[in-house]
């Protein structure tokens, strides 16, 4: 998509990504959660801003030698644009800098989102498991998901 630029999530970002979350999810992270993981050591997080708006946002996070996506949005209108693809990568990008001790990512998606299956999947991350009602309001199953990092999959290198 046109415009649009991806970035470190700042502290200013907080309100704004916070009310992307409200619209994408039934149980969206709060205030404090997303300033928890912008002051991890740990944690990538990065926005796409559009026209000097948040316009969806991306958390990864690292213990051990695993990385976890632990979430990530993008605004009803602006969804089915790219703006997923791009912060995901950028995402990814910058864990294969800063991390080359991680061998997989790991991420749960409710089993209804296809769309976001999707993405997943074009990045190479395939099922791996279930985990029964993992998700409340509404009660639904978790796909489980992982991207082997040393595997041929999806090229993150920057053109």
């Amino acid at each position: 998509m046109e415009g649009i630029k991806i970035r470190a999530m700042r502290q200013g970002d907080i309100g704004p990504v916070y009310q992307v979350a409200q619209l994408s999810f039934s149980a969206p992270w709060n205030p404090p959660s997303f300033e928890y993981e912008l002051n991890n050591r740990d944690a990538i997080i990065r926005v796409a801003v559009l026209n000097r708006k948040i316009a969806g946002y991306v958390c990864l996070r690292t213990i051990l030698d695993v990385t976890h996506v632990m979430d990530l949005a993008v605004h009803p209108k602006l969804r089915r644009s790219g703006i997923g693809s791009m912060l995901l990568k950028s995402a990814l990008q910058q864990l294969r800098r800063t991390r080359q001790d991680v061998r997989h990512v790991t991420l749960e998606v409710r089993e209804s989102n296809i769309a976001a299956i999707g993405l997943y999947e074009k990045f190479g991350f395939g099922e791996i498991g279930r985990r029964k009602e993992y998700y409340k309001k509404p009660p639904e199953d978790a796909v489980i998901m992982e991207l082997d990092m040393d595997g041929t999959g999806f090229s993150f290198t920057v053109h």
